[in-house]
C-alpha cells in the first residue's frame, strides 16, 4: 500500500488550525480516520517528544514532524497546506506545506527508503511548488508517488559533477558561497543523522549532495538512518580530502574519519545551509588541520564492542566485551598496586588497618607507603564489580543503562546470607554479569515505556536511572544473589568435609574452584577454607601440617589464570583484540602476585572457552602441590613470599604445568572455535550500537 492517499491530504489546514500543536493533531486525526492508526495518543506523544527535541520546520516553508511510533499500524505521509503559514521553528519564517511521516516501530527497510525518497526530494523546488499549487488531492498522491517511487538512494550515495553543472535548487544555492583559498574539486565524505533517522537525515544528504554538485566536488554521503547504515568504502575514506558530519545524534563508528580535515554541524544547517558547510571543510582542507584518532573516538562517547546486526549471541558477547574492556584499567591499576604493597611491604601488609594507617602515615615509612598502595588498589578492585555491570548495562541500553548496572554490581559485593546460621557470601563476578544483563534489559524495557510527553524528557536522566536501579539493586539482594549465596556456604561445608580425604584429589577441587569464577563467591570459598586452616594452625604447628599444604594449593592454582592467559595472548596473538592483548602484559604481574582477577576481562568476554580452560590447568597445579607435599605459611603473596613455601622449587614446577596446559587449552579452543575471524572484527573501530 503506498504511504500517502487521497484521504491523506488535508489541503485547507487552516480550517482546522491556528497552531503547530492544533496541525499536529489534525494530521494525526486524518490518518486515524483513513485506518493507518491504532493508538492515536501514542502517536501524538510520539510526534511531540521529536518536536521537543528540535523543531522541524526547514527552510522553504515546510514543516515535517515524524516519528517512530507503535501507535501507528503502517509507514504513512500525511499532507497538510496552510495558507496563512504556521510557525514551525524555521528561520526563514512559517510552514506552508506540513508532512507528517509515521513510521511503525521497526519498519522494514523498504519503507523507511520510500520515506527517505520524500524526504530528498523536499529539497527539490519543483516538487514543493507542484504542492503548494494544486488543489487536486490526486495530483498529490501522484507527485508524491512518483517521489518516492523513483530516486530511491542507496544508504551511501556518490554525486560527481563539474564545476559547471546547473544550478541546484534554491535550499542549495551557491550564490552564497564566495571564492575559497583553493577552487580546486575535492572529495569529500559525510555522514547525516537525526534523532529519529527518517527525515531530516536524508533532507540533510540531499542539500549536500547539491551543494557540493554546484561547487564542482565530489561527495559520498553515509545516512545513518532508521533502517541502519552501509558503511563507506574504506578506500572512499581513505582518498577523501575533507569529512563533513550533519548530524544531531552520534555519529556511529565516528574514528573511522580520524586524520582528516573535519567540519561538523546540525542537520538542521546542512538543510538551510548547506554552501556554507561546503565552504567550511574547503577552508578545513586548505588549513591542513585533522582530527586526531583519539579525538574522534572521543566525540562519539564512550564505544562498545555490540556490531551492527549481529545476531544475538554476537551481541551478548559484545554486551560482556564493552563490559571488559572499561573493567581492565581498574583491574590494572588496582592490582599492580596491590601487587607492588607486597612487594615493598610483605605479606603482613594484609593487617594494615586504614584509619591507623591514615592517622599515623609517615613519609619515611616504607612499610607506611606499602599500606597506602594496599588501601588505594583494594578500593579500586572495590569499583571491579560496579563497572563491569555498569557498562554491560550500557552496551545494552546505552547511557540510561550505566546507573541500573552499577547498581546491581554493587548489589554484586554485598554478603547475603547463605541459609547456614552466620555464614553470609556474594555472588561475586558472575553476579556481575548477571546484574548487568538484568540492568540492560530493564533500562531497555522502561525506554519503550509509553508515557507523556511531558516525562519523556526526564526518562533517561531521572527516571530510569531511579526506578531501574533500585529494581535491579532490590533483584540482586533479594532474589537473583541469594542462590549463588547458598551454593556458596553449601561448597565451604562440603571441603570441611573432604579435608579428612584424600589430600590430591581435595588439591585439584580447590584448584577447580579457584579459577571458577576467579575472585567470586566459588573462589572466595576455596580461598577462605584455606586461610581459616592457616589461622588455626597457627604459628606453632608443624612445619608439614597439611593445612599449610592447603593454603600453597590455592594460591598457587589461583596463580594461574591471569599466567596462562598472559601466556595465550604472547603466543598466539591473534587470537585476542588489542585490549586484550595489552591485558595479557599485565597479567604476568597479576598472576604472579597471586591477583586471580587478572583473569576476569578473558573470562567475561569468552566464558565457554576460557573458564572450562583455566579450571584444568589450576586443577592440575592444585592436585600437584599436595602431591609434591609444598607448603605455605603466609595468605597471600604470590613470588613475593616464596621464600616462605616449603620445596619452592617443585612449587613452581606446579605452577609452570598448569600453566602451560591452561595457555595450551584456551589457544585450541579459540582457534577451533574461528577466533581469528572474530578478532578482525573486533579490532575494527568500536560502534555505539
Amino acid at each position: 500500500m503506498s504511504v500517502t492517499t487521497a484521504d491523506l491530504v488535508e489541503l485547507r489546514l487552516d480550517a482546522a488550525a491556528t497552531t503547530k500543536d492544533e496541525a499536529i493533531d489534525r494530521l494525526v486525526a486524518v490518518a486515524t480516520a483513513a485506518g493507518r492508526v491504532a493508538d492515536p495518543a501514542q502517536l501524538r506523544a510520539d510526534v511531540a517528544a521529536r518536536e521537543d527535541l528540535l523543531p522541524t520546520g526547514i527552510e522553504g516553508g515546510i514543516g515535517i514532524p515524524h516519528a517512530r511510533s507503535t501507535g501507528v499500524s503502517q509507514p504513512t505521509v500525511v499532507f497538510g497546506r496552510t495558507d496563512r503559514g504556521l510557525d514551525w521553528g524555521a528561520a526563514d519564517g512559517p510552514a506552508h506545506l506540513v508532512f507528517l511521516i509515521a513510521v511503525p516501530e521497526g519498519a522494514g527497510d523498504e519503507h523507511l527508503t520510500l520515506l527517505a525518497s520524500l524526504s530528498r526530494a523536499l529539497m527539490r523546488e519543483d516538487f514543493r511548488a507542484t504542492l503548494r499549487t494544486t488543489d487536486d488531492p490526486r495530483v498529490v498522491v501522484d507527485t508524491i508517488a512518483a517521489a518516492t517511487g523513483s530516486a530511491q538512494p542507496a544508504p551511501a550515495t556518490a554525486v560527481t559533477t563539474p564545476a559547471a553543472a546547473p544550478a541546484p535548487s534554491a535550499a542549495a544555492s551557491p550564490a552564497a558561497a564566495p571564492a575559497t583559498p583553493e577552487r580546486r574539486p575535492m572529495r569529500f565524505v559525510a555522514v547525516t543523522s537525526c534523532p529519529t533517522g527518517i527525515a531530516h537525515t536524508y533532507m540533510a544528504a540531499e542539500a549536500l549532495e547539491q551543494a557540493a554538485r554546484a561547487a564542482g566536488h565530489e561527495i559520498t554521503v553515509e545516512t545513518q538512518g532508521s533502517g541502519g547504515f552501509s558503511k563507506l568504502d574504506p578506500a572512499v575514506i581513505a582518498a577523501a580530502d575533507g569529512v563533513i558530519f550533519a548530524n544531531d545524534v552520534e555519529v556511529r563508528e565516528r574514528a573511522r574519519f580520524a586524520g582528516k580535515p573535519t567540519v561538523a554541524s546540525g542537520v538542521k544547517r546542512a538543510i538551510n545551509d548547506a554552501p556554507g558547510i561546503v565552504r567550511d571543510a574547503e577552508l578545513a582542507v586548505a588549513s591542513g588541520v585533522t582530527t586526531p584518532a583519539a579525538a574522534a573516538a572521543a566525540a562519539s562517547g564512550p564505544a562498545t564492542k555490540v556490531e551492527e546486526g549481529a545476531s544475538f549471541g554476537g551481541k551478548l558477547r559484545g554486551w560482556l566485551m564493552t563490559g571488559v574492556s572499561y573493567l581492565i584499567p581498574f583491574i590494572a591499576a588496582g592490582g599492580i598496586l596491590i601487587a607492588l604493597s607486597f612487594a615493598l611491604g610483605g605479606y603482613e601488609i594484609v593487617e594494615v588497618d586504614r584509619d591507623e594507617l591514615i592517622s599515623t602515615f609517615s613519609v619515611t615509612s616504607m612499610q607506611d607507603w606499602a599500606g597506602l598502595m594496599f588501601v588505594i588498589g583494594g578500593a579500586i578492585f572495590g569499583f571491579l564489580l560496579p563497572v563491569l555491570a555498569g557498562f554491560i548495562a550500557y552496551a545494552i541500553a546505552d547511557r540510561p543503562g550505566i546507573v541500573v548496572g552499577f547498581a546491581g554490581g554493587w548489589a554484586s559485593s554485598v554478603a547475603l546470607p547463605t541459609g547456614v546460621e552466620g555464614v553470609t557470601s556474594s555472588p561475586g563476578f558472575l553476579g556481575a554479569i548477571v546484574a548487568g544483563l538484568i540492568g540492560g534489559a530493564i533500562a531497555l524495557w522502561m525506554q519503550r515505556w509509553k508515557v507523556p510527553s511531558a516525562v519523556r524528557g526526564v526518562m533517561p536522566v531521572v527516571v530510569i536511572p531511579l526506578v531501574g536501579s533500585f529494581i535491579n539493586a532490590a533483584l540482586m539482594l533479594t532474589l537473583v544473589g541469594k542462590p549463588l549465596a547458598s551454593a556458596a556456604a553449601t561448597l565451604s561445608g562440603w571441603l570441611t568435609d573432604l579435608s579428612g580425604g584424600s589430600a590430591i584429589i581435595l588439591g585439584v577441587i580447590l584448584g577447580l574452584m579457584m579459577a571458577f569464577d576467579m575472585g567470586g563467591p566459588v573462589n572466595k570459598v576455596a580461598y577462605a577454607f584455606a586461610v581459616t586452616g592457616l589461622t588455626a594452625a597457627g604459628v606453632n604447628a608443624a612445619a608439614d601440617d597439611p593445612r599449610f599444604s592447603i593454603m600453597a594449593a590455592v594460591m598457587a592454582a589461583g596463580m594461574v589464570p591471569p599466567l596462562a592467559m598472559a601466556l595465550s595472548t604472547l603466543v598466539r596473538p591473534r587470537l585476542y583484540n588489542e585490549a586484550e592483548r595489552e591485558q595479557g602484559k599485565a597479567a604476568w604481574l597479576l598472576g604472579a602476585s597471586f591477583i586471580t582477577e587478572g583473569a576476569i576481562p578473558f573470562a567475561a568476554a569468552d566464558p565457554v572457552r576460557v573458564i572450562p580452560s583455566l579450571m584444568a590447568g589450576s586443577a592440575v597445579t592444585g592436585g600437584l602441590v599436595m602431591l609434591f607435599e609444598n607448603t605455605l605459611r603466609a595468605p597471600h603473596g604470590g613470588v613475593w613470599v616464596f621464600g616462605l613455601v616449603g620445596n619452592w622449587a617443585m612449587y613452581i614446577l606446579a605452577i609452570v604445568i598448569g600453566t602451560v596446559l591452561s595457555a595450551a587449552l584456551v589457544s585450541l579452543a579459540k582457534s577451533k572455535g574461528g577466533a581469528d575471524v572474530e578478532i578482525e572484527a573486533a579490532d575494527r573501530t568500536l560502534v555505539h550500537a
